[in-house]
């Protein structure tokens, strides 16, 4: 049974058997000789074969089946998938479909997309349900999935957490500054009223002083002179 790891880290690697039955589909000698050099691990060598046999026969399935899966080997993810996208009608009818469908979930998987990888392997168990590396595999892709997902909803509330805190905070100034501008509005009014208070009790204490009576001529005291002087 093939790892779980090793097959997301890496690659599927074609059984003999599957590289057997897919060179049966095509007698070209560039098809046989670029599955030998991919069991012997030569991977580029074997996707030089390969692309020459499709430059001799553009249809033929094995060739270009095993030429998606070698440049899956070497990392070129996305020239894989395109690969693998141009047989998915011929792969429908093909005898290898659940074959097809449980590499195209490997290079999915390869990318982090895990809704895709969850949809082959799917697919490829519909055509085999007993493909018990399938099952694995489509356990594994969609936990991650699952993963993904609560990841995203849990950044979408905190955004959405952030954004009410942001909205809050404008609110409270808005407020503030119409509380301070209404007390400040309330505090000059009341100064005002006590300005005018203070200028009124002024002029009632001035009209409210009795005037100071003015001497009469008569109530002004006369020069004091001595009694020698008045008999005199």
């Amino acid at each position: 049974m093939r790892n779980i790891l090793y097959i997301v880290l890496s690659v599927m690697l074609l059984s003999c058997m599957s590289l057997q039955a897919y060179s049966q589909e095509s007698d070209k000698r560039d098809v046989r000789r670029g599955n030998r050099r991919f069991k012997d691990k030569e991977y580029k060598e074997a996707m030089v074969d390969y692309q020459k046999a499709l430059l001799k026969d553009s249809t033929s399935f094995a060739a270009s089946y095993n030429l998606a899966n070698t440049l899956y080997r070497v990392e070129k993810f996305k020239e894989a998938k395109d690969v693998l996208d141009s047989l998915s009608d011929a792969a429908l009818t093909s005898e290898y479909a659940s074959d097809y469908y449980y590499n195209l979930g490997n290079m999915a998987l390869a990318r982090k997309d895990y809704q895709s990888a969850v949809d082959a392997y799917k697919q490829s168990l519909v055509r085999n349900p007993g493909d018990l590396e399938a099952k694995e595999n489509y356990i594994y892709a969609k936990k991650k999935l699952e993963d993904q997902q609560k990841q995203q909803d849990n950044q979408n509330n905190q955004n959405n957490q952030d954004q009410n805190q942001d909205q809050n905070q404008d609110q409270n100034k808005d407020q503030n500054k119409d509380q301070d501008q209404n007390q400040n509005k309330d505090q000059n009014k009341d100064q005002n009223k006590d300005d005018k208070n203070n200028g009124d009790n002024n002029d009632n204490q001035g009209q409210n002083q009795p005037p100071k009576p003015e001497q009469s001529p008569q109530s002004q005291s006369e020069p004091k002179i001595s009694k020698q002087a008045a008999q005199q």
